[in-house]
């Protein structure tokens, strides 16, 4: 198990850095290894991001000592999205099977996840998320038809999507975690223009389904400070809750949203005028 830490940043910190310290802070690019579970904590909200990648004997999340002292999800929740080939979760000894992007809510107290591939030739990857909990709720198998697909933008505005809630109170309860899954049309590039904060609960966004050589211009920072982070296919940016989040790509791709914080309302943002931007 490979297990990365990020500490926290003053915007301040941001306006001096060059493009490898700011990489080095934000940017989480090995998601998957294959055969392997990595695992990167943000002492931001405490978030914990990583992924599954299993190719033979199954992979398992249980004690994690560079983080805890006990079970990983001993005061932990887990929400799981599949990106890959169809695999198995295994939560306390019962067995789920998740295709390619269902995914599934884990809850505070279990002792021992593993992650298993049905075929290694098209291995799943499971994409993991993983926030401070208080109280203990139901594991949860979420279907692409349980995740409340809402259609949003145009093509006019490159910015035609459906978003998918996957651990959301309008599909299973956790204490803190949201998730989702939002999906591009095809000629539309842009996504979460106009762009916001979430002063109550900090993000990451995922970016996946991209071809090798088409990356995502990934914006960020204070809407007077901004700053790029360019991300390739299948890495992860971690978002502060004074930066803003949004992201223009050179073709179009899908990415998973996770937040942590005090509350769980989706729409609980403070939006940025576009004369605001610098």
């Amino acid at each position: 198990m490979k297990v990365d830490k990020r500490h926290a940043t003053h915007p301040d910190q941001v306006v001096g850095l060059g493009t490898e310290k700011l990489r080095s802070y934000y940017l989480v690019q090995d998601v998957f290894v294959p055969g392997e579970l990595t695992l990167t904590f943000s002492h931001i909200e405490r978030m914990v991001t990583g992924g599954a990648m299993p190719l033979g004997a199954p992979l398992a999340l249980d004690k994690v000592p560079e983080l805890t002292t006990g079970p990983f999800l001993a005061g932990r929740e887990l929400g799981i999205i599949n990106v890959g080939g169809a695999g198995r979760v295994t939560v306390d000894g019962s067995a789920f099977d998740v295709g390619a992007r269902e995914g599934m809510y884990v809850p505070m107290g279990t002792a021992v996840v593993t992650f298993e591939s049905a075929d290694k030739a098209t291995p799943a990857k499971f994409f993991l998320v993983s926030t401070p909990a208080h109280q203990r709720f139901e594991t949860v198998k979420i279907t692409l038809e349980m995740a409340k697909p809402i259609p949003m933008g145009s093509p006019a505005t490159s910015n035609e999507r459906v978003i998918n809630k996957y651990v959301d109170p309008e599909v299973c309860r956790s204490a803190q975690l949201l998730l989702g899954l939002t999906a591009l049309k095809p000629g539309s590039v842009w996504n979460t223009m106009p762009c916001h904060r979430h002063d109550r609960r900090s993000e990451t966004y995922f970016y996946f389904d991209m071809q090798p050589d088409t990356r995502v211009i990934h914006l960020m920072g204070e809407p007077h400070e901004t700053r790029h982070v360019i991300v390739a296919n299948e890495q992860a940016v971690i978002s502060p809750p004074w930066s803003i989040h949004s992201g223009c790509g050179t073709a179009s791709y899908t990415f998973i949203w996770a937040m942590g914080g005090e509350n769980i309302d989706y729409k609980d943002l403070t939006g940025v005028p576009m004369e605001a931007l610098r």
